[in-house]
């Protein structure tokens, strides 16, 4: 069940009267559902006192859904520790760090470093794991909810933090060198000394702040290991995943992913029309960002189904063919899964105003129409869609290591960068991976590089041989700024990329949201923000200069021949126009295929099959369009020969299939 593409719900049986399930059940198999999500928050049902099981409940469920043919994704419930837990062994709960405990009563109220956490969570892992690893109705696993970096300050991750720096230095002499503790008296004598960062605040010393923050990383990822260790026991066949949301996240993606056997994503993409001109480009670039984190195709756990309204103010209703077409954007970018958030809306607790399908008076309305007309198309077409591939020739590359040092000391706004880039690469049409520093990039032509600003020097010599080899590297601003302990180089920037950048930056002017103006060589002018380096040629040339302030004359951006490729420096952050020159300069310097002619909020998104490629054209407007194509193809959702113009309706998307000796 698990080779072909799904469309399902989230459904909380444990919140509705048994007697509605079975009924709940059948209408989900007629509007096309073949998954769902289930226990998440279920923990105090499964287990009301400590090894006191309660499963019959959940047996019948699942044995509802194999009736109806819905497999089922089961979830570990350490998200939310249950009464018994918390009051019997309150180190369960997070300290902040201002001192104060995260009481239950908001889900999340767990410490990763728990030791009375991870007994009980493996007790109960343990017992689903052995009750449904070979159920035949579950198809794999979901571990905890949400993951969010918690930044707890209880005893336990003082203990383990201490731990964790001795066993990385081993001497409390190193560590004061390392992290330059010399600053502000800070020196430690005696690692009993050495505690996690009390009061919060962002001034302390910096290399001590990104430790900490890798410190959790490592943490998070030994509490997800116990879990995937538990459930393997009893399940080799079913896979593991989690569900990461909202980025940019403080979570190291990449590091969290690598023992996953698949990521996942909660996607909610925003239904205010003042968000139209940017929000559908930011779904795109998450979407992107969840595929890179394994680097193939992933699963959504949440799909938005209506309003959502809890953690803030309720949003606008979904436009008619908002719900259908951002599903399909999901499918298109690489979900094989999509399951929405969630089957009925709650008659009970803090998410009652978060719509799901159907509202509690349980009518079937538009939303749950528009769901099923999206799962009946998933279902027809998962057959020819699932084993396509991406052939994408352009990568952004994203270090969380880096965003999370540039909000330690904030400069610029780091994925505010990553998205600026990456959505002048979907208006053009140009597809996209968004990779991790440190990767191979022998399949690109082109990688973009924003602001590598602490820099491996491995890192910087496989970009140089990557442009050796005749690619594009793309680098910008506040690059090469820092070491891997998080002190400055003690060398002009941009420190181990001066080299292949063929420049130095002899001082910067942080400009913030003040603008400066660019001239390019063809004499044009652009607006740029956020910071200015003020660089000196090093072998570089200057393809565009500054034209204000004190610095006017100087490049603003450069590019160095390195062997048979290049390497393009862009000092400042210029407005969208530019970037969108820059980027069709650059496709068409490594012949690769773009539009300049997409329609404002258009994306086509090109997958390859053994015979076809597959064009998903998606109108992510409240506008109609009109799109001329490159050649007649087989529309997959009309399922009729297209013309070479494809006129589409607010929120219309197709799927357009030609041949690969035609396109």
């Amino acid at each position: 069940m698990n080779n072909q593409m799904q469309v399902g719900v989230v459904y909380y049986p444990e919140q509705w009267d048994a007697a509605r399930w079975e009924a709940d059940i059948k209408q989900m198999a007629e509007a096309g559902v073949t998954v769902v999500r289930l226990a998440e928050f279920a923990w105090c049902r499964m287990e009301p006192a400590p090894g006191q099981f309660t499963f019959e409940w959940l047996d019948e469920v699942i044995d509802l859904f194999a009736q109806h043919k819905i497999a089922v994704i089961l979830c570990t419930p350490t998200n939310t520790p249950p009464r018994w837990l918390t009051d019997q062994h309150p180190d369960v709960l997070p300290i902040q760090a201002n001192g104060m405990t995260t009481h239950a009563g908001v889900r999340g109220h767990r410490c990763f470093n728990s030791a009375s956490l991870n007994y009980y969570a493996s007790v109960i892992i343990h017992q689903m794991a052995m009750r449904y690893g070979t159920h035949p109705a579950v198809i794999g696993w979901q571990l905890d909810n949400e993951y969010w970096m918690l930044d707890c300050h209880c005893p336990s991750c003082n203990t383990l933090f201490r731990q964790w720096l001795i066993q990385k230095y081993e001497t409390v002499s190193r560590l004061n060198e390392e992290w330059g503790t010399i600053v502000w008296s800070g020196e430690y004598s005696d690692w009993q000394q050495v505690t996690v960062p009390y009061g919060g605040s962002r001034f302390q010393n910096p290399s001590y702040l990104l430790d900490f923050a890798r410190f959790q990383w490592d943490m998070m990822e030994l509490f997800q290991r116990e879990q995937i260790n538990h459930i393997r026991q009893y399940s080799k066949h079913q896979f593991i995943t989690h569900n990461f949301h909202t980025y940019p996240q403080r979570v190291n993606l990449h590091q969290l992913g690598r023992e996953l056997d698949v990521a996942s994503f909660d996607y909610y993409p925003n239904t205010d029309p003042q968000k139209q001109a940017t929000g559908p480009y930011s779904g795109a670039l998450a979407l992107d960002v969840t595929r890179g984190i394994k680097r193939k195709n992933f699963y959504i756990m949440e799909q938005l189904s209506g309003s959502p309204g809890c953690w803030f103010p309720s949003w606008r209703a979904p436009y008619p063919g908002f719900i259908r077409a951002f599903a399909w954007q999901a499918i298109a970018k690489g979900a094989d899964k999509v399951l929405h958030f969630r089957w009925r809306s709650a008659t009970v607790g803090a998410e009652q105003f978060w719509q799901g399908l159907i509202d509690p008076s349980n009518v079937p309305g538009r939303r749950l129409r528009e769901f099923s007309q999206f799962a009946q198309e998933v279902n027809r077409l998962s057959a020819k869609l699932i084993d396509t591939t991406f052939k994408h020739q352009v990568a952004i590359v994203m270090s969380h290591e880096n965003m999370e040092a540039m909000r330690i000391q904030h400069q610029s706004d780091y994925y505010e960068h990553i998205k600026d880039y990456h959505r002048t690469l979907t208006k053009l049409g140009i597809g996209c991976d968004v990779i991790e520093a440190g990767v191979s990039l022998e399949q690109y032509k082109l990688v973009i590089v924003p602001s590598l600003y602490i820099t491996h020097e491995e890192t910087a010599n496989r970009l140089e041989q990557f442009a050796q080899a005749g690619g594009t590297v793309v680098l910008t601003f506040r690059s090469g700024v820092k070491l891997v302990n998080n002190q400055h180089v003690e060398t002009m920037l941009p420190g181990y990329l001066q080299k292949s950048s063929g420049i130095y930056v002899e001082e910067y002017d942080a400009i913030g949201q003040s603008t400066q103006t660019i001239r390019d060589e063809d004499g044009e002018t652009y607006s740029s923000s956020i910071w200015c380096d003020i660089v000196s040629l090093q072998g570089a040339e200057a393809i565009a200069w500054y034209e204000d302030e004190f610095y006017s004359g100087t490049p603003a951006v450069t590019c160095n021949q390195v062997g048979k490729g290049k390497v393009y420096y862009v000092a400042t952050h210029p407005e969208e126009a530019y970037l969108r020159k820059l980027m069709s300069r650059l496709a068409m310097e490594q012949h690769i295929n773009y539009n300049a002619n997409l329609p404002e909020g258009v994306q086509v998104i090109e997958r390859f099959g053994k015979s076809s490629r597959y064009l998903f054209i998606l109108n992510l407007s409240r506008a109609s369009v009109t799109l001329p194509l490159d050649c007649a193809g087989y529309s997959l959702l009309r399922e009729e020969t297209n013309e070479q113009q494809l006129e589409l309706a607010p929120y219309e998307l197709d799927i357009v299939e030609i041949p690969l000796s035609v396109g």
